[in-house]
């Protein structure tokens, strides 16, 4: 698969979104992205889980401890959106670790956030909007990935104060409407896939943090799959796609707009299917650059027998 060109000794790079239709994968880009630079993501949408979540024989060691949820939840949307949610997070944490996904014992902190148990230097983030869903995750440090539909109107106008620093709103106003939109949405997912890897959300103001807006001299991405980045790493050059479009450079930036940091945090806004941004923040917190990703390797081989026997069935 075709993805942004990287340099390989550049730790903490973004590996762009890959396109998952399943099980299946394709997982190849997952384990290259996470060998290389530490991080990977995918996107897939509920319907390409469908046969899993209704014809899986092993469903049961597969959810683990979320098998009493989705016992109990009656409504059968809801109900298969969080089997493929879950069925989605284990898949992508098992070919970034190279390992089973019935192994890995996946569990939650206060507030949803997804965590493995025994893995802690591996972070996860998942999110989800109409058909799409997206999932993140890092040996390197903190990752947060936002999604939104790429036809979502933002109004500049009224959110204006609530989302963006004082230098944005500058160069937001001197933008067309049309553009101001697009602006705002592209902000937001950036804003959200940040605080939501600083474990903060929403309870973090948008407006004390900011970045580029890409409204000078940034070159429109155009949607491929897989994803072609609108907006580049942080920490490197242009960050261009090999297929087409091409990445704008982006950084954290204070309310004034001067940088805000120095290297630790890399960002990337991606379209994916033609209608979605997928947005990924992710820190590089100068863990060991060890490539081999591998669970047996990360904790020895007694721990990882007595995680797997806890996670029988009862």
């Amino acid at each position: 698969m075709e993805e942004p060109r990287c340099d390989a000794a550049q730790h903490g790079r973004i590996t762009a979104p890959v396109h998952v239709t399943g099980p299946a994968g394709p997982w190849e880009a997952v384990r290259e992205g996470m060998a290389r630079r530490g991080n990977a993501s995918v996107h897939t949408t509920w319907g390409e889980w469908l046969t899993a979540a209704l014809a899986e024989p092993a469903l049961r060691p597969l959810l683990g401890r979320d098998w009493q949820r989705y016992r109990h939840t009656t409504d059968p949307a809801i109900r298969f959106r969080f089997v493929a949610s879950r069925l989605a997070v284990r898949y992508t944490a098992a070919a970034a670790l190279g390992t089973d996904p019935a192994k890995l014992d996946l569990s939650y902190k206060p507030g949803g956030r997804p965590y493995l148990r025994g893995l802690d230097q591996i972070d996860l983030s998942l999110t989800h909007t109409d058909e799409l869903i997206a999932v993140g995750i890092s040996r390197n440090g903190r990752i947060g990935i936002d999604t939104e539909p790429a036809d979502r109107r933002l109004a500049f106008s009224l959110l204006q104060n609530q989302v963006c620093t004082e230098a944005e709103r500058a160069e937001l106003a001197a933008l067309p409407e049309a553009e101001q939109s697009a602006g705002m949405l592209r902000l937001w997912t950036l804003k959200e896939a940040y605080t939501k890897a600083l474990g903060q959300g929403l309870r973090m103001g948008f407006s004390e943090f900011g970045f580029a807006t890409g409204g000078a001299g940034a070159t429109p991405a155009t949607p491929a799959t897989p994803a072609t980045p609108a907006t580049g790493g942080s920490r490197s050059g242009s960050g261009t796609a090999r297929s087409t479009g091409h990445a704008a450079d982006t950084g954290l930036l204070a309310p004034d707009g001067t940088p805000a940091a120095h290297g630790e945090w890399a960002f990337g806004t991606y379209p994916v299917l033609g209608r979605y941004l997928v947005s990924i923040a992710c820190h590089d917190a100068g863990l060991d650059p060890s490539r081999d990703t591998a669970v047996s390797t990360m904790l020895d081989e007694g721990f990882v027998a007595m995680v797997s026997g806890l996670l029988d069935p009862v």
